[in-house]
């Protein structure tokens, strides 16, 4: 397996025009929607199987295996729907993948909808991010005055709409059920699965959802083959992958990789930690996937490895926090943010993370008792695999973990009546120091 850099769909976003039409066609732009017009779905859907692409939006289900659940045609409609409510803490490479090279998602969408036999397919983009929003309609427009959507696209009677949607901010609208009651104009909730969105989807109908980068690595499969993917990353965790570094490194930022690198490979990209300071603990794929420490630097960070260490490759949002950071501050900050984008909808995600937040506060003070430390694992307890979707799951993942690595500094902090960290001497509290002086 390679560790070096792959830049495939970062690879030209250094040019000063990085998202125009013009550029992307230098790059071997639309070649391999050409290359796709000229086979037939089965095969485009049989060499995606083959590449073993995984969805890169977090649950890592395999992307052609998903195509293949609708439904035989009917004669009815069926559609594609992109998830691009990219909200989950930490998580930053479908912006970027948005704002610096958007033509390879909508080319992406081309081949998928043609493979799936969609006419009219949608972009669920997060409503804050209006820049993005903005530039990737002008992306839509250039592929519809090129030619490359509308009627008949180029002679081939094939027929595609592409319609970008912006939410309202909604966290849980990343979730695929609540973001097609959202597309659908209703509050966006988790529906009762089944049925699945394959047979029932939006609008009742055959529907596939796919993340941003998911969809934005088809056209380099097709245009390079299945096994040109197979040759990166591991052998059940085929292929590359967008890795977002932030926190505390020398240079956060995307880095394209094959799956199965290493952080330690990474934080030497990313030129180290920060002020030379040792790494205390990380995230592998985001806040609501359970923690790593530094004994975790060599874990592969591949879907069957960092899952048999005990976490989650998720999104891949690798937060980055040293030594200076309070551990029960950062998992309040976490917590605080998942009661708050909880939906109400069940009972355990609702009540569960209200309480959760609420121990947390008292803990991070230095009130309450040992008891409290146990009381909030009883409570990730009733509330994982109890909830309505993954959000009440991915609230306990931090909690659990930290526990797990940290107990020692939840009781430091009770036996001092305050937290044990220098606030003046953690970076950690920057945001904190700014509001206190404006």
């Amino acid at each position: 397996m390679s560790t070096q850099l792959s830049p495939i769909l970062t690879k030209f976003w250094d040019h000063p025009q990085s998202w125009t039409l013009k550029t992307y066609e230098a790059n071997e732009g639309y070649a391999a929607l050409k290359k796709a017009l000229g086979m037939s779905q089965q095969e485009i859907v049989a060499m995606t199987k083959d590449s073993g692409l995984r969805g890169r939006g977090g649950a890592g289900f395999p992307t052609g295996m998903k195509w293949g659940f609708l439904p035989p045609p009917d004669g009815g409609p069926r559609y594609l729907v992109v998830n691009a409510d990219e909200s989950e803490p930490g998580t930053c490479k479908d912006t970027p993948l948005m704002m610096a090279a958007p033509h390879f998602l909508i080319e992406g969408m081309i081949i998928t909808s043609y493979a799936i036999g969609c006419n009219h397919a949608f972009i669920y983009i997060r409503g804050e991010i209006v820049h993005v929003y903005r530039r990737l309609m002008r992306a839509v427009e250039e592929a519809y005055a090129a030619g490359h959507l509308g009627k008949d696209i180029h002679g081939t009677g094939f027929d595609l709409d592409i319609t970008v949607h912006a939410g309202a901010g909604a966290y849980i609208c990343g979730e695929e059920t609540a973001l097609l009651d959202s597309l659908e104009g209703r509050r966006g909730q988790p529906r009762l699965k089944p049925p699945f969105p394959a047979v029932a989807g939006l609008y009742a109908r055959p529907t596939v959802v796919n993340n941003v980068e998911s969809i934005a690595s088809v056209p380099p499969i097709l245009l390079h083959g299945s096994e040109w993917f197979k040759d990166m990353g591991t052998e059940k965790s085929t292929g590359f992958g967008i890795f977002s570094l932030s926190g505390h490194v020398n240079r956060p930022g995307q880095f394209e990789a094959p799956l199965g690198i290493t952080l330690r490979e990474l934080l030497e990209m990313a030129g180290g930690m920060r002020g030379g300071k040792k790494l205390k603990f990380w995230t592998p794929g985001g806040s609501s996937t359970p923690l790593f420490t530094d004994e975790h630097l060599d874990v592969p960070l591949d879907f069957e490895s960092v899952g048999a260490a005990g976490s989650m490759l998720g999104t891949r949002a690798l937060q980055i926090f040293d030594e200076t950071t309070c551990v029960v501050r950062a998992v309040e900050r976490w917590t605080d943010f998942y009661k708050h984008e909880s939906c109400g909808k069940c009972t355990p995600c609702r009540e569960g993370t209200w309480w959760l937040s609420q121990i947390l506060e008292r803990l991070e003070h230095g009130q309450g008792s040992e008891a409290d430390v146990d009381k909030l694992l009883d409570i990730c307890d009733n509330i994982l695999g109890r909830s309505f979707c993954a959000l009440g799951d991915g609230a306990t993942s931090p909690i659990t973990s930290s526990v797990q690595y940290f107990r020692e500094e939840y009781l430091e902090h009770l036996r001092l009546g305050h937290c044990p960290f220098d606030r003046d001497a953690s970076s950690y509290f920057a945001s904190d120091k700014e509001s206190a002086s404006a």
